[in-house]
């Protein structure tokens, strides 16, 4: 599972961090490294929980795609996409596409199939909005 990054320049413990977070099945991202992506406009976030829940509160600047439309909405055609969410469609090669739920559940399985279909940027948020709501509220 360790990958050997050949021409750069990585610390072991790097690279050991990033098997690390890939071992569960995908790359996750802590409330820290968040908070850091957030603040440097460089993540973009997805709340796959359902509309009512989204509506009760969410992490500011999420899109909410609940996980049961997320597979036909990552294969929309881009204006069809920015139609029906109001937003712009991530592209394959986008980095840091940040997908939670409430707990972890729905926001790994939008993870995985994410990359599954071929979005390499895409990352789980393990502590969800749950974590989000007792650290940041």
């Amino acid at each position: 599972m360790l990958r050997v990054l050949r021409g750069r320049s990585e610390p072991a413990l790097g690279r050991l961090a990033f098997a690390a977070h890939t071992m569960a099945g995908a790359p996750t991202v802590s409330l820290p490294e968040l908070r850091s992506l957030l603040a440097s406009g460089r993540a973009r976030l997805f709340d796959v929980r359902s509309r009512e829940e989204a509506a009760a509160g969410t992490i500011p600047g999420a899109l909410n795609i609940p996980v049961s439309e997320l597979e036909s909405a990552l294969q929309m055609e881009p204006a069809a996409f920015q139609a029906l969410y109001s937003s712009e469609k991530p592209k394959l090669e986008d980095e840091h596409l940040v997908f939670f739920c409430k707990m972890g559940k729905r926001g790994l399985q939008a993870t995985q199939l994410a990359r599954d279909l071929g979005y390499t940027g895409a990352r789980h948020y393990a502590g969800g909005y749950r974590e989000w709501l007792e650290k940041e509220a």
